[in-house]
Formats: structure tokens, sequence, C-alpha cells
């Protein structure tokens, strides 16, 4: 018979790759773990994971039985709920972002999710937490939507433009729009985090623009505080504008993202979620509105 412990084991390895990894994050050791997953192998009578010494990775059969295990696990903690106060009860919030999110924003968005979740954050790029989010890892995920990507999944926030970032006592300061070409002799600064680095990379390649570089950095925040300090310039969403750096318009670099929330269809219609996510989303949508007044459109 399978046993929770069973489900437990398999979603951990899952979840952290490796054994070893799954092992300590259960709190169990690695013979244990190895031996629970053989015997939940032998119970439905194949392997579920191929195993070498660089990664282990799920077989067809294991990615068919992963959908069920997640509705076994969120099963198991239903019921481990049953009969209890649910208003006192918090409901698990695995809420995946984009390292470029802005700080504030981010802020305000748990603030209105924390009354009845107990949030995990999980910080990753777009496309780690796309596949997190279909796995069932997450539950929720802040992310650029795609083109057209709508659904009663998806809920869009706000939108916003990128600019070049300059010191406000640059020497281009004031002026409406630049041409590319005549950026080739400024320093520039990496950001990392960036989900359009390798377009603007190849934006300024090609324009004959090939700049020093005086900083890569994954840190947003350190990145426009050293364009404040005047050692380099950057693209980055207007809405991470921060005192002691002001927008350049540079023709034809027309980047422009719109941030949002995707969520996980079957968790957000469980019965301890549903009530108070569409409080807390709507309080979301209010502030994803006023953020774009504030932040966006006395900016762009």
């Amino acid at each position: 018979m399978i046993k929770r412990a069973h489900i437990r084991q398999f979603l951990a390895v899952v979840d952290a790759g490796s054994f070893t990894q799954a092992a300590a994050r259960i709190r169990v050791t690695q013979p244990a773990l190895s031996s629970g997953i053989a015997e939940l192998e032998k119970l439905v009578g194949t392997p579920l994971f191929i195993r070498n010494r660089r990664q282990v990775r799920l077989t067809e059969a294991g990615g068919r039985f992963l959908p069920i295990a997640r509705d076994l696990e969120r099963g198991f903690r239903v019921a481990d709920d049953f009969g209890r106060d649910s208003d006192r009860q918090e409901a698990e919030l695995k809420l995946g972002v984009i390292r470029s999110t802005p700080g504030e924003f981010l802020q305000a968005v748990v603030t209105a999710l924390r009354p009845g979740f107990a949030i995990e954050l999980i910080e990753n790029s777009d496309s780690e937490l796309r596949a997190a989010l279909g796995n069932g890892r997450i539950n929720m995920a802040l992310v650029p939507l795609r083109s057209g990507e709508r659904g009663d999944h998806v809920m869009p926030l706000y939108a916003e433009p990128l600019a070049m970032f300059i010191a406000a006592d640059h020497p281009l300061a004031g002026r409406i729009e630049v041409g590319p070409e005549e950026l080739a002799a400024e320093t520039m600064i990496a950001r990392r985090s960036c989900e359009f680095l390798d377009g603007t990379s190849r934006f300024f390649t090609r324009h004959g623009v090939r700049p020093r570089f005086a900083l890569r950095s994954e840190s947003d925040e350190r990145c426009l505080r050293m364009v404040a300090a005047g050692i380099g310039i950057t693209t980055a969403p207007v809405s991470l504008a921060i005192e002691g750096i002001v927008p350049l318009k540079v023709a034809g670099y027309d980047f422009r993202r719109e941030l949002g929330l995707i969520l996980d269809p079957a968790w957000r219609v469980l019965p301890e979620v549903a009530l108070r996510l569409t409080h807390a989303l709507e309080t979301i949508v209010a502030i994803a509105a006023e953020w774009r007044r504030a932040k966006v459109d006395t900016v762009a």
C-alpha cells in the first residue's frame, strides 16, 4: 500500500533534484530515502527516476505519476486540517518571483497575501518559475507575461517600458532622445537579473556599441546605485528608478514588460485557499493600479 511517506519522499526528490538534498530537506537518512523510493517503485510496478552521478530525473512513468502525487499530497493536507477552525488556519503559499521584481511592489503584494497565507518566497528566472509552477513546486508566480497570455489563471498587473538610466548629472541628462551609437563611449552596468539582457546586448551590438563594463551584478539595487554614483549607465524597467538617476530614451530601444500573476489552477480552488485568495487578489489589483500611476506613468 502506498503511504504518505512514499509520496513525501517522491516529491522531495523531484523538488530537490537529488537524493542527498531531498533527504536533508525531509530530515531522513539517504539510505532510508532510497529504500522508500525503491518501495514506491515496487508498488507502482515501474522505475520512477533515472539516476546518474550528475542528476536525478523522472522517467516517463515518473512524469505521469507526478501530478497524481501532487494531488495526493494536497489531499493529505486537507485531511490534516479537517475539523480545525478554518478561519484560524493559514494556507500554505509558495510564491515564485523574478529577481527584477521591485522590492517595494513585492512588499505590498506579500502584505496583501499575508493575512490568509503562510508564505514562502522562491526567487528564480522566468523559465524556472514557470517550470516549477507546471510541476506543482510553487502555487503562484509573479513573472513577465508573454504576448497574448491570458486566462482564468492569469492576472495581469501592470505594464512598463524599459529605459536607459543615467546619473542625474550626466552630460546627456535633459536630452529627450539619443541614438544608440551616441552611447558607444559610455561605460555600462549589466543587470544580470534583466529578462531582456540578451536582447539588449544584441540591440547595441547591431548598432556597433561594444562598451566596457564597470559592474555585472544580480542586484538591481546595487546596479542602480552605481548608476547614481556615476560609474556607468544601465537599462531597467522604469519602475525601478531611484533618486539620483534619470531615464534616457534610446531610439529603437522599445522593450516592454507586463508583470502578472500566474496561478496553479488546482491550488487556487482548494477550499482553504479560494475565499482568502479572492480577497487578496482584489487588493493586489488595486495595489498594481496605484503602483503604475506612481512609479510608471510619472517616469515613462
